[in-house]
C-alpha cells in the first residue's frame, strides 16, 4: 500500500431478519436487530466490544417519531461509549460511510444495519411521497405505484420494453409462469400486483473488516474494489424516466472505467435494487449487463422489500456469491427515492491469500 492510499475494505458477515408482511415488534427495530446482529457475530467471532464503528440506515417518518434511530441503539448496548452515525436513507448509504471510516484508517472493523416497520404505516404512499419536490409534486400526494406507473408506461409507449418483458423479470424473480401474471389485474396500469414490491418489515446487518482483519475473520472475504453514488434530478420532468445515467456513472466511476460505459468484466453477478418490474429493464440497459449475468438471484426486492434495509442486502447477496464461490466478481447496486433517482453501485471481489 502507498502512503495515504485508502486501506483495503472487504465485508466479511451478512444476516437479514425473516422478511414478513408485518412484525409485532415496535418501529425502533430492536426487535429485528438483536438476532441479525446475533447472526454476523456468530459467522466472525466477533462480539459488540470488537466493533470500531457502528453506522445505521433507518426513516424517522417511516416510524412516525423523531430520532427513532436512537430507540435502535438499545439493540448495540451504547456503554462502555460506542462510536456511532446515521443516514436518513437506505442502508447501503450506510455501507459507504462506514466503508470511508476503515478505508481512512479511522476504524478496523464496522457494523452497518438498517432497519424500518412499513407495515406500521397507516398511508405508506403519503409517508414516501414527503421524499418529493416540496413545492410542485409532494402537495399532490401521488401514490407510488402511480408514478411507479408513469414510468413503466413511458417505456412501453417508446418501445423500449413490453408488458411481457415486465412480466419475464417477475416470473424470474418468483418462479410462477409469464401467462399467468399476465392474466391478472392491473393495480396502477401498466403495473400489475407482480410488477410492485410487496410491503415488507425487515432489517439488516453487514460487517466490513480492513484488509488485514478482514482474513482473520473470513475464510473468502469480499473486498470492495470500488464504489460510488450519483444522483439524478427529483424533478421527473427534467430526466429521462426510462434511462439512469446516474446508475450508470456510478458505475463507470465504482469500475474504474475510462469511457462512458462501466467495466463489467468478470461480473458474474449483479444485484439489482428494484423496486418495479421494469426498474431491472431499465437498468440492465444502463449498465450494460451481458445475458450471462445472473440478475439479482436472491429475488430482489419484487420478493421481499424491507424498506431502508433492501438496498444494503443486495450488497449482502452480492458478498454471499463471493465467499461461496459462485462469483468472483459481483456488482452489486441500491436505490434512494423516487424512480431510480439516487443510485449506489457497489463492485466487489474475491482475491487469493
Amino acid at each position: 500500500m502507498t502512503p495515504n492510499a485508502p486501506r483495503d475494505v472487504a465485508v466479511v458477515g451478512f444476516a437479514h431478519a425473516r422478511h414478513t408482511e408485518s412484525t409485532f415488534g415496535t418501529t425502533n427495530g430492536v426487535e429485528m436487530l438483536a438476532p441479525v446482529f446475533a447472526e454476523c457475530y456468530r459467522q466472525t467471532g466477533l462480539d459488540r466490544t470488537d466493533i470500531d464503528f457502528w453506522c445505521s440506515g433507518s426513516s424517522d417518518y417511516l416510524a412516525g417519531r423523531a430520532f427513532s434511530f436512537i430507540s435502535a441503539v438499545d439493540s448495540i448496548g451504547a456503554f462502555p461509549p460506542i462510536a456511532e452515525s446515521h443516514v436518513e436513507m437506505d442502508a447501503a448509504w450506510a455501507f459507504f460511510e462506514a466503508y470511508l471510516k476503515i478505508a481512512t484508517g479511522q476504524a478496523d472493523t464496522a457494523l452497518v444495519y438498517g432497519f424500518g416497520k412499513a407495515s406500521a404505516s397507516t398511508d405508506l404512499d403519503t409517508a414516501l411521497a414527503l421524499q418529493l419536490d416540496p413545492y410542485t409534486v409532494a402537495p399532490l400526494w401521488p401514490g407510488r405505484h402511480h408514478l411507479a406507473g408513469l414510468q413503466a408506461r413511458a417505456g412501453i409507449d417508446s418501445g423500449r420494453w413490453s408488458e411481457s418483458d415486465m412480466a419475464a423479470v417477475a416470473a424470474r424473480a418468483t418462479g410462477r409462469e409469464v401467462a399467468d401474471l399476465l392474466a391478472e389485474p392491473y393495480v396502477a396500469d401498466p403495473l400489475r400486483r407482480h410488477d410492485c414490491p410487496p410491503v415488507t418489515d425487515g432489517a439488516g446487518a453487514i460487517i466490513l473488516a480492513s484488509g488485514d482483519r478482514a482474513r482473520e475473520l473470513c475464510d473468502t472475504p469480499a473486498y470492495v474494489a470500488g464504489i460510488e453514488h450519483i444522483a439524478d434530478s427529483a424533478e421527473f420532468g427534467a430526466r429521462d424516466l426510462t434511462d439512469s445515467p446516474s446508475a450508470r456513472a456510478a458505475a463507470v466511476r465504482a469500475t474504474g472505467a475510462s469511457g462512458e460505459r462501466p467495466d463489467l468484466g468478470g461480473v458474474t453477478v449483479a444485484e439489482l435494487h428494484t423496486q418495479y418490474s421494469h426498474q431491472e429493464l431499465i437498468l440492465r440497459a444502463a449498465l450494460g449487463l451481458a445475458d450471462d449475468v445472473a440478475v439479482t438471484p436472491s429475488g430482489g426486492s419484487l420478493v421481499a422489500d424491507p424498506l431502508f434495509s433492501a438496498g444494503l442486502e443486495r450488497i449482502g447477496y452480492a458478498a454471499h456469491s463471493i465467499w461461496e464461490g459462485r462469483s468472483e466478481r459481483a456488482l452489486a447496486h441500491a436505490t434512494s427515492g423516487h424512480l431510480l433517482q439516487q443510485n449506489l453501485v457497489c463492485l466487489l471481489e474475491g482475491r487469493p491469500a
